[in-house]
């Protein structure tokens, strides 16, 4: 599939990037910040507003890790809560049938009692945070190789966790900041009753499709509504957003609260290369090849498109952002800037020689630690990552195989997702209820083993062993056609039952997953040793940055709660300026232009609701907030804390956010709150759950 020819020319957007690396230090509006660590000296000096410690609390009280790491928000004390359609896509999914599809044909529970369950939906809001980081490192023996080392953390890490559990509770993670210079406790409340409220239909969610992600204008109703309960009842909350009664003005400042995925703005060089040679080329092939099977499957009937459309929006995403990052990585002036800061930093570290000693030192450790890394890349994609093994079933398989023998050891032995402090979490998705399609298990499988048998080669003694005579098709057939974990009863049988019951079960999935596991622990074992050797020598790193340049700097991203500020602004692109806001009008306009033909066609409802919706009202617009994936689902805020949008996307110039973010490009895209209204009252009559939205209850 050929490029967009605006990230054909991606060299001349990330040379804008590289500029900002050698700019002054959080001149902009960047930072993906922690809670305990706001920008408070950047919003005084730019904007001349300092957040409270209250206001900081009921922002994060306020906030929710949406399922495995998107976003959300309470926007009512009775337990709504607002997130992106493509955010809650796989639970609606989950939720549909071919006699009533969700997706396609949308969602409105017009009372409380048509609300739908969701089975295996867990919300997380954050409780508190505990710096952990000297009980951490301390338990790490000074010298130890990579292996003990790594074994050192895990073991106590898994103690922690398991402590704050036990003492309150409350879902306990320990999350590694500055690539290993700090460890913080995070507790979580967990949420898992919550049933669907809303969702548009997906022509309008996601209008514009594949052409128009990560582009700019957009005119995407990127909305879902659900309900979290407890015991029975909706759950009462004393911190929930209030809805701003105009939403934001050009240039207003704002602040977005999420959960970003993943940076790596602070990684060396060595670091940045294995990206750029190895991993994002792997991850791109592979997204493409997926995407090209699923397209072709959707494309034989209307129930296979409804079955494939829960993984194929994701890995053309995927697809898109990855490029989005590699070209960045591959623009010579952006790959110069980064080489100069780390040179400068290098520099630095001479000045006193013996004081950091071991920062100077961590460059070459962590250098050799990747070049491991490297060699061992294609195998543990493959094998430990399951790149070669692609399914719901097949993980499936593997948990209960892993988890029969994981169990029974000490807590901080077992591998971290076995963890005593995961159970709750674990267990949710192992018996969730959602539908597993076995037509569709034996296309992904038997690409995977097909990818496996191309990257290791058809005589590799492992390739021989998992085909077992057959072509990949035919072994994924007879696996995915002999195995019974797709049932639940079966599978909590087997991991209530342990190693005799799984071992008596004789499930050939689960068998080809025994049979797998050997190498594939093994290469986890030799990646997790390097990775603690580019750990302390990153820890070493971010101690000499602290000590030189202070602690008031925000870390990578790490999936965890994270507070963004920025404006909303528009920008130039081709020697023109893009307006911050499209308004209702423009979605009609848009899809007239291209005759209502997909993915440019407007539902029904919209359709018909065209002379009663405001056309001025606006309806997606650009901020310059510091966000990647993961914010999607983010609420964004104004000074007084009131929702004003919904973060659901970047435009193409912020693709290059793992390294950089550059404001003066680089923008976040989002539904504005007087649209959400507009549109839940005009095309869907929902003036019930408008009303909620306005005054903060039922």
């Amino acid at each position: 599939m050929p490029l967009p020819p605006r990230l054909l020319a991606a060299p001349l957007r990330f040379a804008a990037v590289a500029t900002v690396l050698t700019a002054a230090p959080l001149a902009a509006d960047e930072g993906m910040w922690l809670f305990t660590a706001p920008p408070r000296e950047q919003l005084r000096e730019r904007y001349q507003f300092e957040p409270s410690a209250e206001w900081l609390e009921h922002l994060r009280l306020s906030s929710i890790r949406f399922g495995n790491g998107a976003s959300a928000s309470f926007v009512s004390e009775d337990g709504l809560v607002m997130t992106n359609h493509h955010v809650g896509r796989g639970t609606i999914q989950k939720l549909s049938t071919p006699e009533r599809n969700l997706l396609q044909n949308g969602f409105l529970a017009r009372q409380p009692k048509d609300e739908i369950p969701c089975p295996d939906l867990e919300l997380n809001v954050l409780a508190s945070i505990e710096d952990v980081t000297t009980r951490v490192n301390a338990a790490v023996p000074h010298g130890a190789d990579g292996v003990a080392a790594a074994a050192a953390r895990r073991k106590v890490i898994a103690e922690i966790e398991k402590e704050s559990l036990e003492a309150t509770k409350l879902r306990s993670d320990v999350i590694k900041l500055y690539q290993g210079g700090q460890y913080h406790l995070y507790r979580y409340k967990r949420y898992t009753e919550v049933k669907l409220v809303f969702a548009p239909e997906s022509d309008l969610a996601k209008f514009g499709g594949d052409p128009d992600n990560f582009e700019y204008p957009r005119y995407s109703f990127d909305v879902a509504i659900f309900r979290v309960y407890e015991n029975g009842q909706p759950v009462k909350l004393p911190h929930y957003l209030r809805w701003s009664k105009n939403g934001p003005a050009e240039g207003e400042l704002t602040f977005v609260s999420g959960h970003p995925g993943r940076t790596n703005r602070l990684l060396t060089m060595a670091e940045l290369a294995f990206l750029r040679d190895t991993a994002y080329p792997a991850q791109s092939l592979r997204q493409k090849r997926d995407e090209v099977l699923l397209l072709s499957w959707a494309a034989r009937s209307e129930e296979n498109a409804r079955r494939a459309n829960n993984v194929l929006p994701g890995v053309q995403n995927g697809r898109k952002a990855r490029d989005g990052g590699l070209a960045a990585l591959y623009d010579p002036t952006f790959w110069a800037a980064k080489q100069r800061a780390e040179t400068e930093f290098r520099q630095q570290l001479e000045t006193t020689p013996e004081k950091f000693a071991e920062a100077r030192q961590a460059f070459e450790r962590i250098a050799t630690a990747q070049k491991t890394i490297t060699e061992l890349a294609p195998r543990f994609r493959l094998l430990e990552q399951a790149g070669g093994f692609s399914g719901d079933a097949f993980t499936i398989a593997r948990t209960l195989l892993r988890a029969a023998e994981e169990l029974p050891k000490p807590n901080g032995q077992r591998l971290p997702e076995f963890g005593d402090a995961a159970k709750t979490s674990r267990e949710l998705q192992l018996f969730s209820p959602k539908p597993i399609f076995p037509d569709l298990e034996i296309l992904r499988l038997g690409d995977a083993l097909q990818a496996l048998s191309e990257t290791l080669g058809a005589e590799d003694p492992l390739v021989v062993k998992v085909l077992a005579g057959k072509s990949p098709r035919a072994r994924a057939a007879e696996v995915i056609g002999g195995t019974k974990v797709l049932d639940v009863a079966t599978r909590r049988a087997l991991y209530q039952g342990g190693t005799a019951a799984v071992e008596a079960a004789r499930d050939p999935l689960i068998e080809l997953a025994r049979l797998v596991d050997p190498a594939a622990r093994e290469v986890r074992k030799q990646v997790e040793a390097a990775e603690e050797v580019k750990t302390q020598g990153q820890n070493a790193l971010a101690k000499a940055r602290f000590d030189l340049q202070g602690t008031g700097r925000y870390p990578d991203a790490t999936s965890s709660l994270r507070l963004s500020f920025g404006v909303v602004k528009g920008y130039p692109e081709n020697g023109r300026n893009i307006p911050a806001m499209t308004d209702l009008a423009g979605l009609y306009q848009r899809a007239r232009e291209h005759r209502n033909q997909p993915p440019f066609d407007l539902p029904a409802s919209a359709l018909q609701a065209e002379k009663k919706v405001n056309g001025k009202v606006p309806f997606n617009f650009v901020s310059t907030h510091d966000i990647i994936g993961g914010n999607s689902g983010s609420p964004m805020v104004n000074r007084a804390g009131e929702f004003v949008g919904l973060i659901f996307d970047g435009n193409l110039q912020s693709l290059g956010t793992d390294f950089a973010h550059d404001e003066r490009v680089g923008r976040a895209v989002s539904v504005h709150s007087s649209a959400i209204l507009e549109v839940l009252e005009k095309v869907y009559g929902a003036t019930e759950l408008v009303q909620e939205l306005r005054r903060g209850k039922r």
